[in-house]
């Protein structure tokens, strides 16, 4: 063998091995680099699952929204549980200023918002998240022909209307004085849902409530719309409570009646968006 065959063939091991080594060392760095690549993706602390109950307080026509978006709520977050307190806004309000335990606030009016908030009681500014517009309600059929506020004052009309403090009787005071009207109802209610009632009863002849409520009664009320109306729009805010037992899951569903889907909900029983 020549010399400078045996000269060629130690010069093309000597090259293999260099490579091998080079890919070894590449295969190495590889590894590593993968690995630090897992582990800065990987993220530091994943968010708490929620679990436990979450109490809230909502005015009376809030009623049906606010069961359908609590059953949403706990189908996206198993191991949770919402109950409600619905009811006029100014005895809520006086019950949490009492001390009842309660994670959150949703009231008719920032009237009744301020009494909460002037006593301190929530963790964070309220946030109106829909507005209401008053309606008439009848007997199924109309059947006294109304067809404005004005034909409530009628002498032989039972009219039911809310409590003046509370906020659907506040808005239907303002209609009644922007159009210079007096009325005087046979009763006055302490929510709406119970101002509603009397006329799905018949123990009325109609009652000043909200649309939403009108919509929810289905065939067993008439809506008759009234100009001034508009005049007297409520402004709904919810707050978180200064004092939540639940407040992680709390804000969890304030921020579902906030977003697209609890405003479908919402606007699909009647709401106007704020």
């Amino acid at each position: 063998m020549t010399r400078s065959v045996r000269r060629t063939r130690r010069t093309t091991q000597a090259a293999a091995v260099g490579a091998a080594a080079l890919l070894a060392l590449s295969a190495c760095s590889s590894d590593d680099s993968s690995s630090s690549g897992s582990d800065s993706s990987a993220p530091a602390s994943s968010s708490p699952k929620l679990s436990g109950t979450v109490t809230v307080f909502a005015a009376a026509s809030l009623k049906e929204s606010f069961t359908t978006l609590g059953e949403q709520f706990e189908k996206e977050h198993p191991g949770t549980k919402v109950t409600f307190s619905f009811g006029g806004s100014d005895s809520l309000a006086a019950s949490i200023t009492g001390g009842a335990p309660a994670d959150l606030f949703a009231a008719a009016s920032p009237k009744t918002m301020k009494i909460v908030t002037d006593a301190g009681n929530t963790s964070a500014a309220p946030e109106t998240f829909v507005r209401n517009q008053l309606e008439i309600a009848t007997l199924p059929g109309n059947p006294d022909k109304i067809s404005s506020l004005k034909d409530l004052t009628k002498s032989d009309l039972k009219v039911v209307l809310c409590a003046e403090e509370v906020p659907c009787g506040s808005a239907a005071r303002k209609a009644l004085d922007a159009s210079g009207l007096k009325l005087t109802p046979v009763s006055f209610e302490q929510d709406v849902k119970s101002a509603l009632t009397k006329v799905e009863l018949k123990e009325a002849d109609a009652a000043v409530v909200y649309k939403t409520d009108v919509k929810a009664a289905g065939d067993k009320v008439e809506g008759v719309d009234f100009p001034e109306s508009a005049d007297a729009v409520n402004d709904y805010p919810i707050a978180l409570l200064k004092d939540a037992p639940n407040a992680g899951a709390a804000k969890a569903f304030i921020e579902l009646v906030r977003s697209d889907q609890g405003q479908r909900v919402l606007t699909g029983a009647g709401f106007l968006k704020p």
